[in-house]
């Protein structure tokens, strides 16, 4: 009897091993084309079923790239012209695709991020629900944007679960804002040193150089400006990159302290770096585009690995020198380490504390979320004062009214009512990061909607800080006056105010930003008065943190 086919007498071994190879890639190649369709295709559509059956509306998904064409275009449009001088409603132009969806559609609608669906949330109530996520039940990022993340930094606010709660406890004693009153104390008034002394003298060496060097700084920037502004005559200055470059010098002293130069290099290439990561944002919804050898992917690996070895070389050589009692312990980065060698031994566990990886990741998170926070802040409220001279001639009088000439200290910073109340509407109208993101990884109701696993909740923190129906009907309007009963009463919905997040994730770092701002603009205000250039362009613009597309040019007049 003559038969064919793997093991059969006709068949040679070696095609028996051809037919076997074929039939198991024959295998592979429809599982991976299942699994692609499956996510690439039905996923999405049973997503999209299950949200739209509930009555969300919103953009249908089309392809692979979900509203990426329809958000460049939107991003085109948008940013094609700027804005009137004095005009605050800038949601429109920093948020064109949110916008158009919650017009078109409502408040709660749905946008695509390549194949996953994303919901706006806009209440309040919901979007403290979510950043308070009590039970775990949302993710921080989807691992795609983790990835990207990483290039920036890998630090707190990328951790979940344990290594976040570890990292948390560590971090947080240096941004209490008790502690930092002890520095204030300690540096600025020695007179009341009975109220230091009740405090740890090892806790006051570690803060001692914080704040101080961003007076230091503020004071070199004074005097820089001073070189250029004649006595009669105003003179045309872009505020923002020396803003960009004030808080770049602050978080390079106060982290690294006597390693400030190689902090300086580091601030550098992080700002490169945010550029980098932003373009690749537009084309992660292409698979393994991380992965291809790309000039843009080549050149942010090797920006990552040079911040890697530079702030590992500073790290092995202040852990050598804390070993051998050498050196101070008076920055973040000391700090940092101390904190981490005694919550090793408190702990007694081998996996407590933070490795040498961990710390990197946090220091590049102080560079990205420290400087970039306080150099927007300040920057457009320089801008905002500008547009409304009465509150600069406000916020001055207060100023010169509670330090005269003397060196800002804690007590007098937290006098400033009027200061702070123009922070907070700046922060209000211009919040440095406009949106925050979550995604459900089980199923999940939340506001009478049950969300599938995989569902990405964008909080769109800008479109809440101007909605008319929390703020009033001058929702778009400068109104520091809002605050002046403080947080709580400022909104119809209280709070509804999340400029540096909520919850357990709220920025570790708000209190400590607030003061920075506080001081800045105070030595600012004695010295200067301003008004906008007349090359100044009114254009906010979302690249990573809210900033002024074409710089922000301002005439500076010297004080008498």
């Amino acid at each position: 009897m003559v038969t064919s086919g793997i093991g059969s007498p006709l068949a040679s071994p070696w095609e028996d091993r051809q037919l076997l190879l074929f039939s198991v890639a024959g295998a592979v190649l429809a599982w991976c084309a299942v699994r692609v369709l499956e996510w690439a295709w039905w996923r999405p559509r049973r997503l999209e079923r299950a949200l739209r059956s509930q009555g969300l509306r919103g953009t249908a998904y089309r392809s692979l790239a979900g509203d990426a064409a329809l958000l460049v275009r939107l991003n085109k449009e948008a940013r094609s012209r700027t804005m009137p001088l004095g005009c605050h409603d800038i949601v429109p132009r920093t948020m064109p695709l949110f916008h158009h969806a919650m017009k078109e559609h409502g408040k709660t609608s749905i946008t695509w991020f390549g194949p996953m669906p994303r919901v706006t949330i806009t209440k309040p109530e919901l979007v403290r629900e979510v950043l308070s996520n009590k039970f775990g039940h949302f993710e921080k990022l989807t691992p795609t944007l983790g990835r990207i993340q990483r290039l920036l930094h890998n630090g707190l606010g990328s951790h979940e679960g344990e290594k976040w709660a570890k990292h948390r406890r560590i971090i947080n004693p240096a941004f209490h804002l008790e502690k930092l009153k002890v520095i204030f104390l300690f540096c600025y008034q020695p007179d009341k040193l009975s109220m230091v002394r009740r405090c740890s003298h090892k806790l006051i060496l570690h803060f001692q150089r914080m704040l101080p060097a961003f007076a230091e700084c503020c004071t070199e920037l004074v005097h820089k400006w001073e070189g250029v502004v004649g006595s009669d005559l105003p003179c045309e200055v872009d505020v923002w990159p020396h803003m960009q470059n004030l808080t770049g010098d602050v978080i390079s002293r106060a982290a690294f302290g006597s390693s400030y130069l190689e902090g300086v290099r580091i601030f550098q290439l992080q700002g490169e770096q945010v550029l980098l990561v932003l373009q690749a944002m537009n084309k992660i919804h292409i698979p393994g585009y991380l992965f291809l050898p790309t000039k843009a992917n080549r050149r942010m690996k090797h920006i990552s690995a040079e911040i890697g070895r530079i702030l590992r070389g500073i790290i092995t050589k202040r852990e050598n020198a804390l070993k051998s009692g050498e050196a101070r312990s008076d920055d973040l980065l000391g700090l940092l380490l101390e904190s981490s060698i005694a919550d090793c031994r408190g702990d007694g566990c081998s996996n407590a504390g933070m490795t040498t990886d961990d710390v990197i990741g946090e220091c590049k998170m102080f560079y990205f979320a420290g400087a970039e926070t306080t150099s927007v802040l300040l920057t457009w409220t320089m801008i905002v004062l500008c547009m409304h001279p009465e509150w600069q001639d406000r916020v001055r009088e207060e100023v010169m009214l509670v330090f005269g000439a003397s060196t800002p200290d804690y007590d007098s910073l937290s006098r400033l009512k009027i200061v702070t109340m123009v922070l907070y509407e700046v922060l209000r109208l211009y919040t440095p990061l406009t949106a925050l993101q979550r995604k459900t990884y089980k199923p999940m109701e939340l506001g009478g909607v049950r969300y599938p696993a995989g569902v990405a909740l964008m909080l769109p923190v800008l479109c809440v800080h101007h909605d008319k129906e929390l703020w009033g009907a001058d929702a778009d309007e400068f109104r520091p006056e809002r605050f002046a009963q403080g947080i709580s009463k400022a909104s119809a919905d209280a709070p509804a105010f999340f400029p540096f997040g909520w919850g357990p994730r709220v920025c570790v770092g708000q209190n400590f930003a607030l003061l920075e701002a506080k001081m800045g603009l105070a030595m600012i205000l004695r010295r200067f008065s301003f008004e906008l250039s007349p090359s100044y362009r009114h254009a906010p613009f979302p690249l990573g943190m809210l900033q002024p597309e074409h710089g922000a040019q301002l005439k500076l007049m010297r004080l008498p």
